[in-house]
């Protein structure tokens, strides 16, 4: 019975079945309509003309602007995620420590971190370090707030997929005299990092919408860089310019979750195929002895 589907709740019969149709049609066509209203309501103002979409055309400045902006919004993300990943790997190492005093204590940072806002620990570095005589730009502010926060969270995720692995690794990789450490950069980490590779990936789309944040501290990130075009050419332009950066982060996250579901599948695929070579090696006799 492991392999039977666990079911939740029963499938609903045919009039449930019809009115979860008639609620999904009713608001549809809700949000339709809403949707409708808004598009009427911004055409009485002229916000539909052709003379406001064309800027992107007539002001190649402006694409330059949007564009380095999005760079600093990558490169800050990047950044942060490289140093989100370091942190979460010692906080998850320490989390599985051998000694309860440094469990302790990774536990207790992890649950700190990870209650407080992500804006809060960017003010943090950037209005409260410089009062303890360290000084950070906007930009390593972000990245400190960001690491943080995510180095917490995928902390968890790493952990998580350490303790998914089937423990006769561990004790098999002890057995031929591995240390802790060599276990677990070894044996545990890699696979760890494979099965969650879809969740880190996924970690990476909050990260990156959240260095919108660093708008707070003056960091030239793409919404920042909207605005400051915006206050430039006119209130009247701004309908323009702020569509087109929700499609730029539209375009960049759904590019990620694209990569994470194709991870997803990938590491499906290959655990479904590992499975069935266990399945064909138990049923030919060449499987570990003592199975079940």
């Amino acid at each position: 019975m492991s392999g039977a589907p666990i079911v939740l709740a029963d499938p609903p019969g045919p009039r449930g079945r019809r009115r979860i149709l008639i609620a999904s049609v009713i608001a549809l066509l809700g949000v339709a309509a809403l949707l409708t209203l808004a598009a009427l309501r911004l055409a009485d103002k002229g916000q539909f003309d052709s003379e406001l979409w064309s800027v992107f055309v007539d002001q190649p400045d402006l694409r330059t602007l949007l564009w380095n902006g999005w760079l600093d919004t990558v490169r800050a993300a990047a950044v942060g995620m490289v140093f989100a990943v370091l942190l979460g790997t010692g906080l998850a190492i320490a989390r599985i420590s051998r000694y309860r005093a440094v469990r302790a204590v990774a536990t207790a940072l992890v649950e700190l971190l990870r209650s407080l806002p992500v804006l809060m620990l960017i003010l943090f570095a950037y209005l409260g370090l410089p009062a303890l005589g360290w000084q950070l730009s906007a930009f390593w502010a972000l990245v400190l707030g960001l690491t943080a926060y995510n180095g917490a969270v995928l902390s968890e995720i790493i952990r998580a997929g350490i303790g998914s692995l089937d423990r006769g690794q561990t004790e098999a990789a002890a057995a031929i005299g591995l240390r802790p450490m060599q276990v677990f950069r070894l044996v545990q980490f890699p696979q760890a990092v494979r099965r969650m590779s879809p969740t880190l990936v996924t970690q990476l789309v909050t990260l990156l919408k959240d260095t919108s944040l660093g708008f707070v501290i003056a960091y030239s990130e793409l919404l920042r860089t909207g605005r400051g075009a915006v206050e430039f050419l006119g209130s009247r332009y701004a309908l323009p310019i702020y569509t087109m950066i929700a499609l730029i982060y539209i375009v960049t996250n759904g590019s990620l979750s694209l990569l994470a579901r194709w991870l997803d599948r990938r590491q499906s695929r290959r655990l479904d195929r590992g499975h069935a070579d266990l399945v064909i090696d138990s049923a030919a006799g060449t499987g570990p002895p003592g199975g079940s």
